[in-house]
């Protein structure tokens, strides 16, 4: 399916919010996620299911000062 990641077009496989972080590099990194603007914290990934069109933002916390 084609979702919106970080306003770049990608095409997925994945159903789940989860299997599509994995997909896309993030699988094992701390990260923060919306889905079409809403905020969906880590534990509600995995009963996240994206569909065509979807826009999902994923951000990483970044050191500094």
């Amino acid at each position: 399916m084609k979702i919106e990641v970080n306003g770049e077009a990608r095409e997925v496989a994945a159903a789940q919010l989860d299997a599509a972080l994995v997909e896309l590099g993030w699988g094992e990194a701390k990260v923060a996620t919306a889905l079409n603007g809403s905020f969906v914290p880590a534990g509600a990934r995995g009963a996240t299911t994206l569909s065509d069109g979807d826009r999902l933002e994923v951000l990483s916390a970044m050191q500094g000062g």
